[in-house]
């Protein structure tokens, strides 16, 4: 693998990303650093084998993960015509669709917080907890859709 910087910075790097996925999304390491090798290896496609080598990973770990990341659509395979090893790209709107289904998710418990409004009766303190998260998320997710990323 060729790629900005020496190799050990590269490996430091990609490790930075596997934190932040465990950290920020609770994936598994491995996850975080597939992710991390895909979107600094040069070129852009790489192949199994050379992304277990580069994060030593084993081969079935391997396996399942980019079976998880290429079904939720960050990553996609990649043939080159008279080779018959398949490459793996990240997409180039993955973290597009990273953010755009955790803004669904903030949508989706607004629908939550007013069953629980109505479970607890509409007033009380129990229910100002509730409105309290439906309003921060609600926040958020309104201030993340007037202001999207640049692409």
């Amino acid at each position: 693998m060729s790629g900005q910087g020496n190799q050990d910075e590269v490996l430091r790097w990609v490790e930075r990303v596997a934190t932040f996925c465990v950290e920020e999304w609770a994936l598994p390491p491995i996850t975080g650093r597939i992710l991390g090798l895909l979107m600094i290896c040069d070129p852009p496609e790489i192949s199994a084998g050379q992304i277990a080598g580069t994060i030593q990973a084993s081969r079935a770990s391997l396996t399942s993960n980019m079976r998880f990341l290429t079904a939720i659509g960050l990553v996609r395979k990649v043939r080159v015509p008279g080779d018959r090893t398949t490459y793996y790209r990240i997409e180039d709107d993955a973290w597009h669709k990273v953010i755009q289904r955790k803004l669904d998710s903030l949508g989706a418990f607004g629908d939550i917080a007013d069953e629980g409004v109505k479970l607890a009766g509409g007033s009380g303190p129990h229910t100002e907890r509730i409105r309290a998260a439906q309003q921060s998320l609600t926040w958020l997710r309104d201030i993340a859709t007037r202001h999207p990323p640049q692409t």
